[in-house]
């Protein structure tokens, strides 16, 4: 979506009106629909993410699966009459067809994600009025529909370098098969079902939780730009991460629970988040955290990649992972202002992140 509604009153008419045409969606369609999306609880928000992430593979999967064949009917060919040059020339020309079929790919999941983020923020701003009693308004306001905004384009454009990557990635395959193949004195029919393997892997995603973790990213993200909004609203200066700790929970937002950051600026990073477009700089700008292994220590390190480095936030001394209502315990911890500057101050902090802001009133 290019451009959100024009007023609040009509984002609300048109979520209402999508709830009405959900009902017949889900019984004509059988489309993984949810009438009423509850971020307030972990299970709503992994139902809400469940749900995306089912449609945005429903939008992808007959391109997906197009391109596969294409790809795959361009290089079912004799590899062994054939030079290095026309084996490049045959890559290449795979890649442009499973392009052409994968193109439409970003702009028809855009159309599931300006309904999605429309959703996202209402229900957000519902919950903000209802279970956390803030005193707002019940209609969208301007930092309302430029979250919408972003939601929707920023994320078709991860989108649409996932699928560029995808193609990179099965063309260096694709390759090495061939080449592979050859040197072990493969026929034509053993070639060409390794490269349907490879593409039915890369260029389709099967197998992988891609779409669950766009998902994740985009619901999570959403949640927190209108929780920030909200807060704002209401006058609210800070705000408490609260992770949901059960046996899922990572040893990152173990860490991050509890941690309190300035909504000022949470909405001074979604600014500068906001004017970007390429999908890097945005990582750049709201880094993941990454967990590895302190070679000296044999202990596990959080850290983020900041200034084309990776600079540690905390370390792991006792891990509580797979245990309920325990952080663990860290060590070497940075400060909430020093998180801040890094940018690690609102969720998502990793993938299939569900830790969530609360208001400190």
């Amino acid at each position: 979506m290019c451009g959100g509604p024009a007023g609040a009153d009509e984002m609300l008419l048109a979520s209402r009106a999508r709830a009405a045409a959900d009902d017949l969606l889900s019984g004509w369609l059988r489309l993984p629909v949810d009438k009423a999306m509850d971020l307030g609880t972990p299970r709503g928000f992994d139902r809400a993410v469940a749900a995306l992430a089912a449609q945005l593979r429903a939008r992808a999967s007959a391109s997906d699966d197009a391109a596969v064949r294409e790809a795959v009917r361009v290089l079912d060919v004799d590899w062994r009459s054939t030079t290095a040059q026309q084996r490049s020339a045959l890559v290449a020309q795979a890649l442009e067809a499973a392009g052409r079929r994968t193109a439409a790919v970003p702009r028809a999941v855009q159309a599931v994600f300006g309904k999605a983020a429309i959703e996202v923020v209402g229900a957000t701003r519902e919950g903000a009025r209802g279970r956390q009693r803030l005193a707002i308004a019940g209609d969208f306001n301007a930092l309302d529909r430029r979250i919408v905004r972003h939601l929707t384009t920023s994320q078709a454009n991860f989108v649409r370098d996932e699928y560029g990557r995808r193609h990179e990635v099965f063309g260096e395959q694709a390759r090495r098969i061939v080449a592979d193949g050859l040197e072990a004195g493969l026929g034509r029919e053993d070639i060409a079902r390794d490269l349907a393997e490879a593409a039915q892997a890369v260029i389709a995603g099967r197998g992988s939780f891609y779409w669950e973790v766009v998902a994740g990213a985009f619901v999570a993200n959403g949640r927190s730009f209108a929780q920030m909004s909200a807060f704002a609203e209401a006058g609210i200066q800070r705000y408490e991460i609260s992770a949901v700790l059960d046996e899922h929970t990572t040893e990152i937002c173990r860490y991050l629970d509890g941690k309190q950051f300035e909504v000022g600026d949470a909405l001074g990073r979604f600014d500068r988040i906001e004017s970007l477009d390429d999908p890097e700089d945005i990582k750049a700008a709201q880094p993941w955290v990454r967990e590895a292994l302190d070679p000296e220590t044999g202990r596990k390190v959080l850290y983020v990649e900041s200034g084309g480095r990776n600079v540690p936030i905390a370390e792991v001394t006792r891990s509580a992972v797979g245990t309920r209502d325990d952080r663990g315990e860290f060590a070497r911890g940075r400060s909430e202002r020093e998180l801040m500057d890094l940018g690690v101050s609102f969720p998502p902090y990793h993938g299939l992140c569900r830790s969530s802001a609360l208001p400190v009133v």
